[in-house]
């Protein structure tokens, strides 16, 4: 009787080391899960990031290509300004230019 008891035990024995190895399997496959699922979030966390940071950046660069393009109408405007002016100073003293130089031809 007391061998039946033994083979009970080692037979108890027997399940409960299969129930562990069974366990064990079973945590490495959701281990192995929990993994593929991280990567896949860090991945597409990773997308989300990259896409703000391209379009921060691109909002940079069309407030700066803005703020250029502003500045260089004023300067193209203030460039027109001062040829305008320039060509005025010129008609108003062509005469005069003019006749400088021929008296200064003539005295020759």
């Amino acid at each position: 009787m007391s061998e039946s008891r033994v083979a009970v035990v080692l037979k108890s024995l027997k399940s409960l080391e299969d129930d562990l190895d069974s366990l064990n399997s079973k945590a490495a496959d959701i281990k192995q899960s929990l993994s593929i699922k991280a990567q896949s979030e860090i991945d597409a966390m990773f997308k989300k990031t990259q896409k703000i940071a391209t379009d921060e950046v691109e909002k940079i660069i069309n407030e700066s290509r803005a703020k250029a393009d502003e500045e260089s109408q004023k300067i193209i405007k203030e460039g027109q300004t001062k040829l305008a002016d320039i060509q005025q100073k010129i008609d108003a003293n062509f005469n005069d230019a003019v006749s400088h130089v021929v008296s200064t031809i003539l005295k020759v």
